[in-house]
């Protein structure tokens, strides 16, 4: 019983004890903030980088080659190296300016981000029928149109359920913003662990928080995944 009072009130110290609460809160808002702008950020830049990489193959464009070239390097640069030191470069190379942490993980994680999902994009593009492109050109219409009309909405129908599954990960990829003094949920529990010289409770606490936000986030893909198909078999 002694014990159990024992580890009641370490938790009680890493959570309601001076409003700690309040810490885990604000990483919660910005674990979610910055995973929601980089995903968006990451998808912008993923439809760029696939749809280039698409056309550069379908295309004998000199220009395109060179963009498919330069995306290809930057898909190759992204997916070779360690989130962790692109977050430092990018803090200290762009976002050098005071209080700008936030704006500086937001970028670093949608580049990041985008170069995983132009892949995922891309097999979505290359899984339509080329048919359907043949058929967008015997109407008379151009390949942007056909891209943007036809194929891209196919396409991306097709990966939003890889597409959440990103999303998720990069939620727990976020963990690693505190290295540059942004307060998300990891950084909270580090903070408050250091206020109480207690590190464990904190830390337990933080990881129940991103259980429950990936599992709500899966319990919501699951859902929309079954909608989805249920509206194809309409």
């Amino acid at each position: 019983m002694e014990k159990i009072l024992e580890l009641g009130e370490r938790y009680y110290n890493a959570f309601i004890a001076e409003s700690r609460y309040l810490a885990y809160l604000e990483g919660i808002r910005n674990t979610l903030i910055i995973s929601l702008f980089a995903v968006l950020l990451g998808a912008l830049i993923g439809v760029l980088v696939a749809v280039v990489k698409y056309c550069a193959k379908e295309n004998g464009n000199p220009v395109l080659k060179v963009l498919d070239k330069i995306c290809g390097l930057y898909v190759t640069i992204i997916r070779a190296t360690p989130v962790y030191l692109q977050i430092f470069i990018i803090a200290n190379l762009i976002f050098t300016a005071r209080d700008m942490e936030l704006y500086a993980a937001i970028t670093c994680f949608g580049i990041n981000s985008g170069a995983y999902v132009s892949e995922i994009i891309r097999a979505g593009i290359e899984s339509i029928d080329k048919g359907q492109f043949e058929a967008g050109q015997s109407l008379g219409l151009g390949h942007g149109t056909i891209m943007k009309s036809i194929i891209l909405p196919q396409a991306i129908k097709n990966i939003l359920p890889a597409l959440g599954n990103e999303f998720i990960t990069l939620i727990k990829e976020t963990a690693v913003a505190g290295a540059i003094a942004v307060t998300d949920v990891t950084k909270a529990a580090q903070y408050i662990g250091s206020r109480t010289w207690d590190v464990l409770p904190p830390l337990f606490i933080a990881a129940g928080i991103y259980l429950v936000i990936v599992l709500g986030l899966t319990k919501l893909l699951n859902i929309f995944e079954r909608r989805l198909a249920a509206s194809d078999h309409h």
